[in-house]
């Protein structure tokens, strides 16, 4: 059973969802109950408790798609050498063999 959040965002797919929602909860619990007991006007407070949702939710939003992103760029540079190290393996062009002096130097 997937949970959607209004209506179209499944929070079970889509990577960084479940995440961005549990902390944007955290994050309207801590600014709203911070702003009631600096102030004691509950109507404001709740203002704010949704602004602090909706804020912290976008700011770990991005933080995490970015991260994601890192790393699926990492991932594919990884899988691209080690594809490389397989096809130039005990060639000339393998950066591990020692170049001796008879060997002619590219660089």
């Amino acid at each position: 059973q997937s949970f959607k959040l209004l209506g179209f965002l499944d929070v079970q797919t889509v990577p960084c969802a479940r995440e961005s929602v549990l902390y944007g909860s955290l994050g309207s619990l801590v600014v709203g109950l911070g702003h009631f007991l600096a102030t004691s006007r509950v109507r404001r407070s709740c203002d704010f408790a949704v602004g602090g949702f909706i804020s912290t939710m976008l700011g770990y939003w991005f933080y995490c798609r970015y991260n994601l992103a890192q790393q699926r760029i990492r991932q594919r540079m990884l899988k691209e050498g080690m594809k490389n190290r397989m096809l130039f393996e005990g060639s000339y062009l393998d950066p591990e063999k020692k170049q001796t002096g008879n060997e002619r130097s590219d660089s």
